[in-house]
């Protein structure tokens, strides 16, 4: 059995970080859960009293996820592992799209784990030890249409998970980007914000492309108590992987882009060269 560890994960009311949860009490940890209100809070905490702990957490709001982090380690104990989990995703197109809906999509799925990020370190380098897992989305590898402010901001995390992973490697922190595809959460329901239609040239595109993901919201292939167990797995290994994609869809449109993109490198590699000075 793997020593008890102390998890602080965002947004476990419901989807990756409600199953993730659950999973790790039940294997013996203990977690600070965080929630938007006070029966999500009371409701978590039910699962495992003394060993839950739900926490209110706007993660846009900086300030307050410093006091959290700080109330954690003073009050509960040290964290051994951060989950960045709390996101949501915006659909439209582009064009579509309002800067604001950017601006917010990056503040909720960029910013705030960034700052959480900023406000374990400390404690983590302190001690030599720890483990951050990002979760970020196949669309941080591959995209499709009408999900842009979506796939940038996870195109955006997995690389600052990367450089991130790079530069505490040495103090005994790992970081692991955990990119999943399609799992049966909230994220196409619910969790979605959509933007209004007006641009008719796009119907032909985008309109079927809708349709289907709200068809299958509920219904995707992935399983989010498989995808749990996959990361408390990582959490355990003494050398976890720097990225893992979750979810066989994952593996294969992420493998189809590598190739495109490899094919596409030697397809214009003269270019490429051609701008090194002599």
């Amino acid at each position: 059995m793997s020593p008890s560890r102390l998890l602080l994960i965002t947004g476990v009311s419901s989807g990756f970080g409600r199953a993730l949860a659950e999973q790790a009490l039940q294997a013996g940890h203990r977690v600070v859960g965080t929630v938007r209100n006070e029966p999500a809070r009371q409701a978590f905490e039910s699962l495992a009293p003394g060993r839950a702990f739900g926490r209110l957490l706007d993660v846009t709001d900086h300030a307050s996820i410093d006091a959290l982090v700080d109330a954690i380690e003073s009050g509960i104990g040290a964290i051994d592992v951060l989950v960045n989990n709390a996101g949501y995703g915006h659909e439209g197109i582009l064009e579509e799209s309002t800067l604001d809906e950017l601006r917010h999509q990056f503040e909720v799925n960029v910013f705030g784990p960034a700052a959480l990020i900023k406000a374990v370190l400390p404690h983590m380098r302190a001690r030599r030890r720890g483990h951050i897992l990002n979760i970020t989305s196949m669309g941080g590898f591959i995209t499709l249409p009408g999900i842009a402010w979506y796939c940038g901001s996870k195109f955006a995390l997995e690389g600052i998970s990367e450089v991130l992973g790079q530069e505490v490697a040495a103090f005994g922190i790992h970081v692991t980007a955990v990119a999943p595809g399609s799992f049966r959460t909230d994220w196409a329901g619910r969790s979605m914000v959509r933007a209004p239609r007006s641009i008719e040239d796009y119907d032909a595109l985008f309109d079927p492309i809708r349709s289907t993901r709200e068809a299958k919201s509920g219904h995707q292939l992935g399983d989010p108590e498989k995808a749990a167990q996959a990361m408390l797995n990582i959490i355990d290994s003494d050398a976890p992987p720097s990225h893992l994609l979750l979810g066989s869809d994952a593996v294969q449109r992420v493998r189809d882009k590598l190739q495109a993109m490899s094919s596409r490198i030697d397809q214009w590699e003269a270019v490429s060269r051609s701008t090194d000075g002599g």
